[in-house]
């Protein structure tokens, strides 16, 4: 049976897309056919490289898909209204994940942006995860403010009744200062959730051996077949 793991961020720009590559990376170390579905891609023109070609750069060739593509760099409700292409929909999504799903053993979904960014009018990450029902990872940043911002999405993804698979880091320093170091214990204890990766900062400019040998040590790799909230835990930081 397949199964999917739905990522999402704090944000923009905590790291989805390196978290991405790293669970491929890791799940192919597993022996697990994975894919990776990008449900939709914004600031790039047709034929241009997006996340995905950074996938495949870290990771090496495997399945791919995405549900819509739009120029400008916006949330992809306003680029799809001020480009005049078709918004994504739910069908798009499914589709690209479903055919996925037929050649391979984990379908990874990456969002855009934030958890309740509009991927089209009423259309959320949220929704997606609804719709496959499929746990969400949630990336987030270890800097001041991720307190706030990781609770929240926590928080709304619950509230919706998605299954919140983990926490990861999605650039740990290899020099951490005062509140990163706070934060990393602190992030489990106020969200109940348990952090279930952590990727080194500057990851995303290893070259692809190197990734792919690292990597399965970043992340819990019973991650992959979490269908359910796994029970909180206090993270071992020493």
């Amino acid at each position: 049976m397949t199964s999917t793991l739905v990522i999402t961020g704090t944000g923009t720009d905590v790291g989805k897309t390196i978290v991405v590559a790293t669970l491929a990376a890791a799940a192919q170390a597993a022996d697990l056919r994975v894919g990776v579905v990008k449900a939709a891609q914004t600031g790039v023109a047709p034929g241009d490289p997006g996340d995905l070609a950074v996938v495949t750069e870290l990771v090496g060739d495997l399945p791919i898909r995405e549900g819509a593509r739009y120029p400008e760099p916006l949330a992809p409700e306003t680029a799809a209204r001020r480009s005049g292409l078709p918004f994504v929909t739910l069908a798009d999504i499914r589709g690209a994940v479903a055919d996925l799903a037929a050649v391979c053993d984990l379908v990874l979904v990456e969002g855009a942006g934030g958890v309740l960014v509009r991927l089209a009018p009423e259309l959320t990450v949220v929704d997606v995860a609804l719709d496959l029902d499929a746990p969400v990872v949630v990336v987030t940043d270890p800097g001041l403010g991720t307190l706030n911002h990781t609770e929240l999405t926590v928080r709304e993804l619950r509230r919706a009744g998605v299954a919140v698979a983990g926490l990861i880091i999605g650039s740990w320093p290899e020099e951490p200062d005062l509140a990163m170091t706070c934060n990393r214990a602190d992030l489990v204890r106020l969200t109940e959730t348990p952090i279930v990766g952590v990727v080194p900062a500057r990851a995303g400019t290893r070259d692809r051996a190197d990734f792919r040998a690292a990597a399965p040590e970043w992340v819990d790799r019973t991650l992959f077949s979490a269908h359910q909230n796994p029970a909180p835990r206090q993270e071992n930081t020493a």
